[in-house]
């Protein structure tokens, strides 16, 4: 109870924080564009019924984009981890495709996919499962062979040293590149939502801004930060309680 209220404590501490310097940055500069946050708080809560529908489908396409990137990564990043034979041929591939900024072919998914969900989805998904991916199987190459080799001694197989000893060892890392992704996810949700929708919080900051409502394009903007924020407790959450071996985040 004490961590938690801890945690509350240092989340209003913040936040508080960045009212402060948003205020006092909106006066020094004193132009529209960057509105007081008093203003874009009360538009915020003012607009809020109207957002709920754009950050339920963006929560969606987050939702199943981590979903499919982080389990399509965490059990290819295992697999060739775990195997000299695949990792020779599975590391040059990352080498070469995980610096590609995945950004630059919304175009193309614009054009095979459309407009609404799918494209958003596919990019989100490449995106994750390539941080996953590098993460798990740094993790499964770091596991220590003489712990895989005493399990084997009592009689495991290979299932059994994946199930009991491979995963809940990468399982910490795995959490801690969600905790990453989360972050990625919203910020290239709103590209795509900007560029390639007509629904979700990114499509309605741009849309704002293009109608040079400047209090309605924060209130959007307090939206997606909000969404980050939400996503990353659920996670540490998860983490709390499928993981309680790990380290707890700070």
């Amino acid at each position: 109870m004490r961590a938690r209220l801890q945690r509350i404590f240092g989340y209003v501490l913040a936040t508080l924080g960045v009212l402060l310097g948003w205020a006092a940055l909106s006066l020094a500069i004193d132009n529209p564009a960057l509105p007081l946050p008093t203003v874009a708080v009360q538009q915020f809560i003012v607009l809020l019924p109207d957002m709920l529908p754009h950050i339920w489908i963006s929560f969606y396409r987050i939702i199943v984009s981590m979903a499919l990137g982080t389990v399509g990564g965490t059990v290819l990043g295992l697999i060739i981890g775990r195997s000299t034979k695949l990792d020779l041929i599975g590391a040059p591939l990352l080498y070469v495709l995980y610096p590609v900024p995945k950004i630059v072919f919304v175009p193309v998914l614009m054009v095979l996919l459309g407009l609404g969900n799918a494209p958003a989805i596919v990019l989100i998904s490449t995106v994750i499962f390539f941080q996953t991916i590098v993460t798990a199987r740094a993790a499964a190459k770091s596991i220590s062979p003489d712990l895989v080799v005493s399990v084997q001694s009592l009689g495991a197989s290979k299932l059994d040293v994946a199930r009991h000893v491979v995963f809940p060892s990468a399982l910490p890392s795995i959490f801690t590149a969600l905790r990453i992704s989360a972050g990625t996810a919203v910020a290239v949700l709103f590209v795509v939502e900007s560029i390639a929708g007509n629904t979700g919080v990114g499509f309605y900051i741009v849309n704002a801004w293009g109608r040079i409502d400047y209090a309605t394009m924060f209130a959007g903007i307090i939206a997606m930060a909000l969404m980050g924020v939400f996503l990353y407790e659920v996670i540490n959450f998860v983490e709390a309680k499928l993981v309680p071996w790990a380290p707890k985040p700070e």
